[in-house]
């Protein structure tokens, strides 16, 4: 049994098609208010992509940023 909610608009069962995201809900929400064109749709999906693509480019910066911190100090010889 699978507790993940359809997408009704599609009629694929791949797994993009049944996972959901913060951004998706949101647009699927805003489609639907609106009745927007197959142009907009396209549109509104393409944007989903980008909105997540810079979430992760927030994410690697971060981890850069916390990785270089790592080399603080100072190497001393023990005799």
């Amino acid at each position: 049994m699978n507790d993940r909610p359809e997408n009704p608009q599609s009629g694929s069962d791949s797994t993009a098609a049944r996972d959901r995201c913060v951004c998706g809900e949101f647009f699927d929400h805003v489609r639907d208010c609106l009745g927007v064109s197959p142009e907009v749709k396209k549109h509104l999906a393409n944007s989903r992509i980008e909105f997540l693509k810079a979430i992760r480019s927030v994410i690697d910066e971060r981890i850069e940023r916390l990785s270089a911190k790592g080399q603080q100090g100072t190497k001393i010889a023990v005799e």
